[in-house]
């Protein structure tokens, strides 16, 4: 596991995820659902 080195270097946007690529630079990729919780299950 890493260590956070230094905290609110990135302004977050909902619905993205946020990672280190190889080369050391942030990345921002925009997740499938969204950020939006998942749908209940009716019975």
């Amino acid at each position: 596991m890493g260590t956070i080195i230094h905290k609110m270097v990135v302004k977050r946007k909902p619905g993205h995820l946020y990672y280190v690529d190889g080369k050391g630079n942030v990345c921002e990729a925009k997740m499938s659902r969204g950020g939006r919780a998942k749908k209940k299950k009716k019975r």
